[in-house]
């Protein structure tokens, strides 16, 4: 950046239905993991953001939770998160899994759009799954059913189409200071960031086993002497049966989920994690307000 080039700062929120990629493209858009990202739905729970430089711009992405017809009070805490999320932002991003087209999902987000101020963009991703003529027929048939400013057709996964979107949202963002340090990529407190990550392996790791209201909460991370860190973290589990499935035979699952989590975490960290994890019944949490404002979501009162 030079020194007579005016700084740029805004927010720029990713919405869209669950498995969208939203954290997949705001790992990939900031150039570091700041989010989780699993196969399982409503992986994200709460606001998390990441903070990407663009030339005199800083791009400070917001990604939301998969924004779904809720059935449970934890659902409807993550989609009015989401939707909070979006109604601060500068601009709107919605995001489309072009595999899956218009779902009822989208359709209801579509609906919902014209409530909210902000410029919005329409994000077509996995572009490189399907012919383009089914996917320039889905960009206009998205458009006839809301003018969005603009559309980008992008592979996050594949890093495709990122350099043109993050350019484009950066002439987006309004002159101004930027609000973070020019090297921090993220707000989330490590501590939170190494909680995330534990739980990201515990859905790689039993994906279709363990009902996706388990949480990891990260109890002690203390400096060592040597510059290493110890961590403990307890995973949370509702029933009994899901703590025999975590812990696995002889402890293997959970020393397989450790493993895989201590490595991102030693690379968010920069430095050498001891990891120990335990796990614990927690029955009914989902109907505890302190978790939820634990997790940075709203206790949805009814």
């Amino acid at each position: 950046m030079s020194e007579t080039e005016q700084t740029r700062c805004g927010f720029v929120a990713l919405i869209g239905a669950p498995n969208a990629g939203k954290s997949t493209l705001m790992n990939a858009l900031v150039g570091a993991k700041v989010t989780i990202v699993s196969r399982k739905v409503q992986t994200t729970r709460a606001l998390v953001r990441g903070i990407a430089l663009e030339g005199a711009a800083q791009i400070i992405f917001v990604d939301t939770p998969g924004i779904f017809a809720p059935k449970r009070r934890l659902d409807r805490a993550m989609v009015t998160s989401a939707w909070g999320g979006a109604g601060d932002a500068d601009v709107i991003a919605l995001l489309v899994d072009v595999r899956k087209g218009i779902t009822e999902e989208v359709e209801a987000i579509l609906a919902k759009l014209p409530d909210v101020r902000a410029p919005k963009v329409l994000i077509l991703n996995k572009t490189d799954a399907i012919d383009p003529p089914r996917l320039l027929k889905l960009a206009a048939d998205l458009n006839e059913k809301f003018r969005f400013t603009d559309t980008f057709m992008i592979s996050a996964l594949k890093n495709r189409g990122l350099d043109h979107l993050r350019s484009k949202l950066a002439a987006m963002m309004a002159p101004g200071p930027w609000l973070y340090p020019e090297d921090q990529v993220s707000d989330a407190p490590l501590r939170s960031l190494a909680a995330e990550i534990t739980r990201e392996k515990l859905f790689e790791r039993l994906h279709d086993e363990l009902p996706y209201e388990s949480t990891v909460e990260t109890d002690m991370w203390s400096e060592q002497p040597d510059g290493s860190a110890r961590v403990e973290q307890t995973i949370f589990v509702a029933r009994e049966g899901h703590k025999k499935i975590v812990i696995g035979e002889g402890g293997r699952t959970i020393k397989s989920i450790g493993t895989a989590a201590r490595k991102d975490i030693m690379e968010a960290a920069e430095t050498k994690i001891h990891l120990f994890l335990f796990v614990k019944v927690r029955e009914n949490w989902s109907e505890d307000p302190e978790r939820y404002r634990n997790m940075g979501l709203e206790f949805p009162r009814s």
